[in-house]
């Protein structure tokens, strides 16, 4: 039987009395959510509905003078004063800011199928999965294979880490493979280049690399959008060659962080790739 929102906020009074009694007076949110679903661990299936009616009632015992506080816990709980001293804190992730004002969370690894996970790849991957079973959300496993040329997929792969995953206890609730989506990156940048909002650059390399670093444009950048589509179709037919020309994204040109200024989305490679062979030349960038 699920509880109720009276049972909960009786819970999370006695958290926050109990916090607040050693922070001053002052109760913290995110300790009082931790300790109610350490205590409650189905809870953590309603977190979205749970948060709000924590924070309130935080807030309403922040209101009590340390005395109150004091008085309620030790007339109330008292094992909590018995025990505080030798329980381990519970290991809870700390909840995410905001999450309700969005109708699901989603959580996403995006390895490169070029080699096999290791150690250091598990630390992201269990605390996107935790963070989608903690809100009843989606798990989404990305493929990031189109540098072919610098990383080149390794096709046991991609079900190898499909595997590691399941070894880790991990619920993997979408699945994409970049490569299979080069139609849907072609049809947003054909888009994007008619809107206006970006241009297929064929400047120098050094020359253009001087010139944003200047916070300059380059003369492609205002080309009109039917010679932008010009420019596609040319990197996609070859007659631009590896290397010829790119496509950016329009940003601020005068942005502080230099990669973000006007920064290379598509680019021509040429190389082989192991699941679409020469079927495509222009590959997105991450």
């Amino acid at each position: 039987m699920s509880m109720t929102n009276d049972e909960i906020i009786e819970v999370a009074k006695k958290y926050a009395a109990h916090n607040a009694s050693e922070h001053e007076g002052v109760a913290q949110s995110g300790s009082v959510i931790g300790k109610v679903l350490a205590e409650h661990p189905k809870l953590k299936n309603r977190v979205k509905e749970i948060i709000p009616l924590i924070n309130k009632t935080v807030r309403q015992v922040n209101t009590w003078t340390q005395e109150q506080q004091t008085i309620y816990v030790t007339e109330n709980y008292p094992e909590l004063l018995e025990t505080e001293k030798i329980v381990e804190e519970p290991k809870t992730l700390p909840p995410l800011e905001n999450v309700e004002e969005w109708p699901m969370v989603k959580t996403r690894f995006a390895p490169n199928p070029d080699g096999a996970l290791h150690l250091g790849s598990a630390e992201p991957i269990v605390f996107c999965d935790e963070y989608a079973k903690m809100y009843d959300g989606h798990f989404i496993l990305r493929y990031e294979d189109t540098s072919a040329e610098v990383k080149p997929p390794i096709l046991e792969m991609y079900d190898a880490i499909l595997e590691d995953l399941h070894w880790l206890g991990v619920k993997v609730d979408e699945k994409y493979i970049q490569s299979d989506r080069i139609e849907i990156y072609y049809e947003y940048a054909e888009k994007i280049l008619r809107e206006g909002n970006a241009y297929v650059c064929d400047c120098d390399v050094d020359k253009f690399r001087e010139l944003y670093m200047d916070k300059k444009p380059c003369p492609c950048r205002d080309l009109p959008p039917h010679e932008q589509l010009r420019r596609w179709e040319m990197m996609l037919d070859g007659r631009y060659e590896q290397g010829d020309a790119v496509v950016r994204i329009k940003t601020d040109i005068e942005h502080p962080n230099p990669a973000v200024r006007d920064w290379p989305a598509l680019r021509i490679s040429e190389a082989w790739h192991p699941r679409k062979g020469n079927k495509y030349r222009v590959w997105p960038l991450y």
